[in-house]
């Protein structure tokens, strides 16, 4: 099979690209610009594009299928040509649904913990050498690639996305899929430049939970009342199986979760991933792995690339990085910190990067979102504002929002970064959260700070 990637270049289509080439398909591609580490990648596979830009000589009657990328434009030359010549274009959702329509769908779905959660399945059935199909979005300890398809496995599990599937196809991603079985971790309002409004972004989890196929299941979080509102009013006759955060004590900087064979000392910790652990948990046992056999490989699971990433560690000091900045992800990590090293000051620094972020009418959402820190610092760039086209946002209006009169703002890179480096980090805990980089910070140099 001929396929065509449009915007080959993205983090997800280049792993497809990478995995349809590992299935044995003609794979070709094109995109304006390609970054690391997705052009190593793709070039270590003959993958990569010899000029950026886009070429419709490139559409031809030989390929099978289109695949387009959310970088794309609706007016990108290369899908004018294959859609006046017929081709199939599919997104990228479509695609995936189109190489599993014949496996049991497993569907990971919900506005946080949902990288997380994929990834602590992948860990346990690799762990137990149980093969199966996935997509996740998160480079993995033990996988070389975050797709992969065969046509032998039983199983694939997917990440699900509520984000739009392509440029014209402004469906949610995860509305695509057609679970067999599904979970969903939790609710709450992101993609504001997509979801304007609060119950327009929780209409499409309802949608989500309608497409799992008839005589499916859903694991769902009964503490997010969104999800248990959501889910237990739906009429499709499926399954519906709650699960809640296990009992689990921190003893010496140590999280211990309580088993029916004792307490077990494991690698995560925070309330939010020890519920997300469940909701793992529930999943293995629906694709065969029993209690026990859980417990064993989860004890192992350091966590997913980016979530709650330990990057440097002294002898009184500690820092992580975190995807976080949604406003329940910033407050969910920020307190998983503080209760795994209570004994030491939080310094907890969070990027406003995303579209949503950034927005004034959204900012109020961040109340209380960084009370557990110690010291909160929000750093944000009117460059980035001024990018995204977005009305500037003063420092008052970031104040108010976080509703924390002590909090720490600034908008230039290099004075955040002089601050970070004057700090005497003794006996203290420090959280680098944002899906950026403050501007051009190197996190390796983070290293140098600990004692």
């Amino acid at each position: 099979m001929n396929v065509h990637f449009i915007a080959i270049g993205g983090s997800a289509m280049h792993n497809l690209a990478l995995a349809l080439h590992n299935k044995g398909y003609q794979v070709t591609g094109s995109d304006d610009a390609i970054f690391e580490p997705s052009k190593s990648r793709l070039d270590a596979k003959g993958l990569l594009p010899e000029a950026c830009g886009w070429f419709p000589e490139k559409i031809t009657d030989n390929l099978d299928a289109i695949v387009l990328g959310m970088h794309a434009k609706a007016d990108n030359p290369e899908l004018l040509k294959a859609q006046d010549i017929g081709l199939k274009i599919y997104s990228y959702p479509e695609f995936l649904y189109e190489q599993s329509k014949h496996k049991t769908r497993v569907v990971i779905g919900g506005s946080h913990g949902k990288t997380t959660i994929t990834s602590m399945i992948l860990h346990v059935m690799h762990y137990h050498d149980r093969d199966v199909d996935y997509m996740v979005g998160a480079q993995l300890e033990g996988f070389d690639v975050m797709v992969k398809l065969t046509e032998d496995n039983d199983f694939i599990v997917l990440e699900g996305d509520e984000y739009l599937s392509s440029p014209i196809d402004r469906r949610p991603k995860f509305h695509l899929y057609k679970p067999n079985i599904a979970l969903l971790s939790g609710i709450a309002w992101d993609h504001i430049n997509v979801f304007p409004t609060y119950e327009n972004y929780v209409e499409q989890f309802s949608i989500f939970v309608d497409s799992i196929v008839n005589g499916g299941s859903i694991n769902y979080n009964t503490e997010d009342a969104e999800v248990v509102r959501v889910v237990e009013t739906s009429v499709n006759p499926i399954r519906k199986i709650g699960y809640q955060t296990p009992e689990y004590t921190v003893q010496d900087g140590e999280t211990l979760l309580e088993t029916p064979e004792g307490a077990l000392p494991i690698e995560i910790f925070g309330k939010h991933n020890l519920n997300n652990l469940a909701g793992a948990k529930w999943i293995c046992q629906h694709m065969g792995i029993d209690e026990d056999d859980f417990y064993e490989a989860i004890a192992t699971f350091k966590g997913a690339s980016k979530r709650l990433e330990k990057i440097a560690e002294g002898k009184t000091s500690v820092a992580y990085k975190d995807f976080a900045h949604s406003p329940s992800k910033v407050e969910a990590t920020t307190k998983a910190v503080k209760e795994q090293y209570a004994n030491s000051k939080l310094v907890a620094c969070l990027e406003l990067h995303t579209y949503s972020s950034l927005n004034a009418d959204f900012l109020k959402e961040y109340k209380g979102a960084l009370d557990a820190a110690d010291v909160a610092v929000v750093f944000y760039s009117p460059e980035a504002l001024a990018i995204k086209n977005l009305d500037a946002i003063s420092h008052q209006q970031i104040a108010d929002a976080f509703n924390r009169e002590d909090l720490i703002i600034y908008t230039n890179p290099e004075d955040f970064k002089s601050y970070l480096f004057s700090q005497n980090l003794d006996h203290t805990a420090l959280l680098l959260m944002s899906s950026g980089n403050y501007g051009g910070l190197d996190f390796e140099t983070v290293k140098t700070l600990m004692n």
